[in-house]
């Protein structure tokens, strides 16, 4: 018997082809559509418009695609983490951040990473899987507080181009008009520097972009990411002059600083050398320390300093808050292996 077809992460134009197969009528696709992707419906049978007799067709063809988290936790600050299990039961983390107004959703769009970063738990992981459309989909609508969230940060596991094709359907259904219809200003895509797959996105997609760059001596920066080797940060860099960053489209660069390693004055130096000319902002983040690496966080002073340092240069440079740090949900502390066994 064969499996049944999810829904959610599927186009309207693929959903309408679909059940033309079903010969059923042509509208049925829009009506199903707008069930999914507005009214958030987890279950055909509750796809009123639709007949009694189509329903129970679509059911023996689909699925709607939709699950719960498995395990919700809530740090001190508000910030909460979700634990989804995958159509091929593995695991991944799902992060909200509510802020005044604002809830940010950072989801993830690989089972673990193969970009095997030091400093980052999900690339100690090693890659397991790529996500679907529907599965990077289904964090967004099956989170708590799901209908708050204004904003998207593709920042959690995995390395979003790495599986671009996924996460290009997914964002442009978030933004489709027959979906959630959202500006792409909503939406910032997180990248460690794929030059093969940032290029198709620069030229693609306006949303927004942020690099992770976390030294500007490349020699330094290969000893902490081995893609450094195959995509240069220079070569990331010369790339992304050739855009336009001055209207609506954001870029921005996430640097993580080390005690000792890269957040002396002199690294601000050069990192203000590499970024010259180019209209962007800077977050410095703190380190958050994870097994298996030696690095530790950069002392509060040093980063106050370093800030100062890019602010006097002209960069729009701030200190980003750290959350969720208690309850293992802070940049770069995702990681499911340890439920890699179950099923």
């Amino acid at each position: 018997m064969e499996s049944k077809q999810y829904l959610l992460g599927m186009t309207l134009a693929e959903i309408t082809e679909s059940v033309l197969e079903l010969n059923l009528p042509k509208f049925t696709g829009k009506q199903i559509a707008d069930w999914i992707y507005v009214k958030r419906v987890k279950s055909i049978d509750e796809m009123t418009n639709i007949s009694l007799k189509n329903r129970e067709i679509l059911s023996e063809n689909f699925d709607i695609g939709r699950s719960d988290p498995l395990d919700v936790k809530t740090s001190v600050d508000g910030t909460r983490k979700m634990l989804f299990r995958t159509h091929n039961g593995k695991f991944i983390e799902t992060v909200t951040i509510p802020e005044d107004d604002r809830l940010t959703i950072c989801v993830s769009s690989q089972v673990g990473c193969r970009m095997n970063c030091d400093f980052c738990m999900t690339g100690k992981q090693g890659l397991q899987d790529n996500l679907t459309a529907g599965e990077i989909l289904n964090q967004v609508y099956s989170v708590p507080d799901s209908e708050d969230i204004t904003n998207l940060v593709f920042m959690g596991m995995g390395e979003p181009l790495d599986n671009y094709k996924n996460v290009k359907k997914a964002s442009e259904l978030l933004m489709a008009e027959y979906g959630l219809a959202w500006s792409p200003k909503r939406i910032t895509l997180s990248s460690i520097g794929l030059t093969s797959n940032l290029k198709r996105f620069l030229d693609d997609s306006r949303c927004h972009l942020a690099i992770s760059l976390h030294n500007p001596i490349p020699e330094e920066r290969l000893s902490i990411m081995p893609i450094e080797k195959s995509a240069p940060i220079t070569s990331v860099i010369d790339l992304l002059r050739d855009y336009d960053w001055s209207h609506q489209r954001r870029l921005s660069f996430e640097y993580i600083m080390f005690d000792g390693v890269n957040d002396s004055p002199l690294y601000a130096r050069e990192l203000a050398k590499l970024l010259n000319g180019l209209d962007c902002r800077i977050n410095l983040i703190r380190f958050h320390v994870i097994p298996m690496s030696k690095l530790r966080p950069s002392t509060d002073e040093n980063m106050i300093k370093f800030r100062d340092t890019l602010s006097s240069k002209g960069f729009i440079c701030t200190i980003r808050a750290s959350r969720g740090e208690d309850i293992f949900a802070a940049c770069g502390m995702l990681s499911t292996s340890k439920f890699g066994n179950k099923s």
